[in-house]
């Protein structure tokens, strides 16, 4: 086993984490007329959330299956949704024309 594994779920998770709070503040301006946000935002608020957890549920079943570490399984459970929170990231933070 890797001795930094761990430090290296935990960054992972704490980066996902503030991503996900960015996508949260960024929505929720949006909401308010602050920034600028587009027509089917709220729906795709609540849509993306069931196959995010879903597809995490999914990874950290598989890697507990497969034998591997309690670090290596949260590590596959936080990929899935830190994919959706980058890209919400980057999707919310892109300049609207």
């Amino acid at each position: 086993m890797n001795p930094f594994q761990p430090w290296r779920s935990a960054f992972d998770f704490w980066a996902m984490m503030a991503q996900a709070q960015t996508v949260i503040a960024l929505r929720t301006m949006g909401m308010m007329g602050v920034l600028p946000a587009a027509a089917g935002e709220n729906a795709t608020m609540f849509s993306e959330k069931g196959p995010a957890f879903a597809e995490a549920a999914m990874a950290a079943g598989v890697a507990a299956l497969q034998g591997r570490s309690p670090d290596q399984i949260a590590q596959a459970a936080i990929r899935p949704i830190a994919r959706r929170t980058g890209s919400n990231v980057r999707r919310l933070t892109k300049p609207r024309r």
